[in-house]
């Protein structure tokens, strides 16, 4: 179930609402987590049995963990071995074929591919649980007492799918007690209803010219950069737009969730665009990766394979193949690149700069999008007019006439612009009561063409099958 669908939005959430806000406190977190399971198993049931065997070893394991927190030996094998349960299941569902792939074609072997299906979420709520073991063998949270509670947790149907990924330090508190007020729920409401505006309204509409691209037989240069531009606001407005749905359905529940992205397009590096696009991945590898290597503060040389350990990790987290692979080391080369050769010359420009990082992170997600690296490699260089491509075809400029109102929302959108002239109107009186009056009819306007664009519209992609 996704939660830009008519069952989600008018069957599925409206229930799960009236019925959590029925019950007592005590069932609450009962019906989160039932509520939870049955929003995972709407489309495959037996993707559970994974979820809940995650669930079931972290608490066992974080249990022994801190049971036996005196005595380090013991408590760093169940560390271990629960670690390497989340990773071997994550390894098994996403990376085996990989691997056996790899293997055939380094060695001449002929093995046979395992095809597993790939349970939806899986890296998010895996990250999610090692987090939570790591933290209670450090000692920085208690084991949780209630499977019910690490259940909910993890389970969490508000950000299980599409993250963010939440610590379990910071929503530890919100378990045992929390209140949602009325200005909670509207809110919340309304966070969502602009994330699920960024999915439908604009990420959607994107991938129908990224689709005839795919489809086309008229190409030319304009159209690779076409598609380019459309599968770089679309991949933000599709990632972003599901973190703020999350986001206002953990506000309306009564959680608050931390902010994952923070328009990273308007970045003038690539050290900052990291800083700004999926946070919550960036952060997890930080703590958990990165500053255990010893971050930087050791020789040039280890400092260099953390950074390129990280990258690497980061790079598969995203996908089974080896486009995934070159593109986290290629980030790898940017960063270290910034650091070590070009950084204070970069922060004396001016536009450059920001054309820098536009351009990388553009072509770097033509790479993320291809389906192998000959073909990124043949895209990014038809992009610069390799095999004699021409300039524009009459297909391309048919769409980049019939698109060009679709990208100026989508530029303007992915920039701090909206949300700079509501905090400006919002600091005068007047001004605060012509938002308190737009506000809400603008947000039912939007939750309107949403539904209509999903109930007339075939493009409803779903970018999280790879993660």
């Amino acid at each position: 179930m996704l939660f830009s669908s008519i069952p989600f939005l008018y069957y599925f959430l409206p229930l799960v609402l009236a019925v959590y806000f029925l019950v007592p406190r005590g069932l609450k977190n009962a019906v989160l987590f039932a509520s939870s399971l049955l929003f995972y198993a709407w489309g495959e049931p037996r993707f559970c049995l994974f979820m809940l065997l995650s669930i079931l070893q972290g608490y066992v394991f974080g249990r022994l963990i801190e049971k036996n927190a005196e005595n380090r030996k013991w408590s760093k094998i169940f560390l271990t071995a629960s670690v390497l349960l989340s990773l071997g299941l994550l390894g098994y569902c996403k990376y085996a074929d990989f691997f056996i792939s790899s293997l055939n074609a380094v060695t001449g072997l002929s093995l046979k591919l395992l095809r597993v299906a790939l349970p939806i979420g899986i890296s998010f709520y895996t990250f999610q649980i090692l987090s939570y073991v790591v933290d209670v063998y450090r000692g920085d949270v208690p084991a949780q007492k209630s499977f019910l509670k690490l259940g909910t947790y993890i389970a969490m149907f508000p950000q299980l799918i599409a993250g963010p990924i939440v610590r379990y330090a910071e929503i530890a508190p919100q378990l045992d007690e929390r209140e949602t007020t009325f200005e909670d729920i509207a809110a919340g409401a309304g966070r969502f209803v602009i994330g699920l505006s960024k999915k439908v309204l604009l990420a959607n509409v994107l991938y129908g010219l990224i689709t005839a691209f795919q489809e086309s037989k008229d190409l030319s240069v304009l159209y690779y950069w076409l598609y380019a531009v459309s599968f770089t606001l679309q991949l933000y407005f599709d990632f972003s737009g599901y973190s703020d749905m999350a986001i206002g359905l953990g506000r309306i529940f009564g959680f608050r969730f931390s902010e994952n992205f923070n328009y990273p397009y308007i970045s003038a590096s690539i050290t900052e665009f990291w800083r700004r696009w999926h946070k919550s991945l960036g952060s997890w590898f930080r703590d958990y990766v990165y500053i255990p290597l010893g971050g930087n503060r050791v020789s040039n040389a280890k400092w260099l394979r953390n950074i390129l350990v990280v990258w690497l990790l980061t790079g598969l987290w995203h996908g089974a193949s080896w486009n995934f692979v070159l593109w986290g080391l290629g980030f790898a080369v940017l960063l270290v690149a910034e650091k070590l050769l070009y950084k204070e010359r970069l922060e004396k420009t001016h536009v450059l700069k920001h054309v820098y990082v536009l351009l990388f992170v553009t072509l770097s997600f033509v790479l993320f999008n291809a389906s192998s690296l000959k073909e990124a490699a043949s895209q990014i260089g038809a992009m610069f007019g390799a095999d004699g491509l021409p300039l524009v075809s009459a297909e391309s400029l048919y769409y980049a006439k019939s698109y060009a109102v679709t990208f100026l929302i989508a530029v303007i959108g992915a920039t701090p612009l909206c949300k700079n002239v509501v905090s400006k109107l919002a600091e005068s009186a007047r001004g605060a009561q012509v938002l308190a009056i737009l506000q809400p009819v603008w947000l039912v306007l939007l939750l309107a063409a949403c539904t209509a664009f999903l109930v007339d519209g075939s493009f409803n992609p779903f970018l999280y099958f790879r993660f």
